[in-house]
């Protein structure tokens, strides 16, 4: 069994080649079981949750486990910790372990940007980051790669962690990039809004919405949480990466329907289906669509087949 570390997986991992693997999964034929979740609390209150979550193909089985704890950032450390384990699906031979958290963070944004691919008007040009953790770092990279963007702002709480992310994305050549001072502004001239923050509390304001804009939220991982508030929902067309997860995992959807204010069937499509149809989902201009992502074990299959692969060559 190989172990893989970060270091290759940094060498192997690429954003173009992360979106085409997951494509072509999409397209495909797989099996993705119910993930299971567990939580804990820590001897100073703080819920954490593990996380399993397994898929395979015909040829391949994958797991991934996913610790997710909120209050390390008051530690400096990162929130999310996981580890991915690949085996032979007809024999039950590990293939391959690796850490996951680098892999997670990446195929998390490509996924965000292939629903971007279908959802975001094509002559969108100012993008907006919300959040400061490394999934936004690489938010800002896949996006980059499905849409010609002309700006891109950074908004956080944390403005030093704001400032931080700033930095590491010019070391990457980005030009086009900036701080957003205010959030309401930087929302009300945006044209796609991507957020990863552990908000547990809607940031984001419907009523702020320009119309035409796409929104690709990922934060929020409870039923209890979420970043938008009803209004977001109200006047969104709501797409999920699967109605399973996204409907009953995550506050943005959970929370409206036991209101009574969204109908699970209000979700026109997940993400295999957008990839199936292979075109421009949108409408017209106006429409403000909504993309939420609650994460797919298929998704972590596809990314580490990505890496396993480019490591057997």
């Amino acid at each position: 069994m190989r172990t893989i570390d970060n270091e290759t997986i940094d060498q192997v991992l690429n954003y173009d080649k992360m979106l085409e693997a997951l494509y072509k999964i999409f397209i495909s034929k797989f099996t993705m079981p119910v993930r299971h979740h567990h939580f804990y609390n820590t001897p100073d209150s703080a819920e954490n949750a593990l996380i399993l979550m397994p898929a395979w193909t015909d040829k391949y089985l994958g797991c991934k486990q996913v610790i997710v704890a909120p209050k390390n950032a008051e530690q400096h450390l990162p929130a999310i910790h996981a580890l991915y384990t690949l085996f032979n699906a007809e024999t039950g031979v590990p293939l391959a372990q690796m850490d996951a958290t680098k892999l997670t963070s990446v195929r998390t944004a490509c996924a965000s940007a292939l629903a971007a691919k279908y959802l975001a008007r094509e002559n969108a040009e100012n993008l907006l980051v919300i959040g400061s953790g490394s999934v936004a770092y690489h938010l800002a990279q896949a996006h980059s790669s499905v849409r010609n963007y002309k700006h891109i702002e950074v908004w956080a709480r944390n403005s030093d962690k704001a400032q931080a992310l700033l930095e590491s994305l010019k070391e990457q050549g980005f030009t086009n990039v900036s701080l957003a001072n205010d959030l309401q502004e930087a929302i009300q001239k945006a044209d796609v809004i991507s957020s990863a923050t552990l908000s547990k509390e809607p940031i984001i304001k419907g009523e702020w919405l320009k119309p035409g804009v796409h929104l690709d939220l990922i934060g929020s991982h409870t039923p209890k949480t979420r970043e938008a508030d009803d209004e977001v929902i109200r006047r969104s067309t709501i797409y999920a990466d699967s109605r399973e997860g996204a409907l009953h995992e995550t506050g943005e959807l959970a929370i409206p329907i036991a209101s009574g204010l969204l109908d699970p069937k209000d979700v026109q499509a997940d993400l295999v289906e957008l990839c199936k149809a292979n075109k421009l989902a949108r409408k017209n201009e106006e429409e403000i669509t909504l993309f939420k992502s609650a994460g797919l074990a298929i998704e972590d299959l596809a990314a580490a087949l990505m890496v396993y692969e480019a490591v057997a060559e």
